[in-house]
């Protein structure tokens, strides 16, 4: 029973950390991107920026769905 309480926290442990990872990797290549269409195109930034926030919103929330799901596990099963 206790190696199974074990392999239950360092599963949610690693699916905490896999989708932080994750988010921040996406973010960093994101606003990498961002930054080098601006810079190719700058009467394109309002859009290209509108554009930005909502996959940085979608990004974040598979990360969020990644918690909800470690939350789950670690309090309901």
């Amino acid at each position: 029973m206790e190696m199974v309480l074990a392999y239950k926290y360092i599963a949610i442990a690693m699916l905490i950390g896999f989708s932080s990872i994750g988010t921040a990797i996406g973010f960093g290549m994101l606003g990498g991107k961002f930054l080098e269409s601006c810079a190719r195109q700058p009467e394109l930034g309002p859009q290209l920026q509108v554009k930005m926030f909502i996959v940085a919103g979608l990004i974040d929330a598979i990360s969020m769905i990644g918690v909800g799901i470690a939350l789950y596990l670690l309090f309901a099963v």
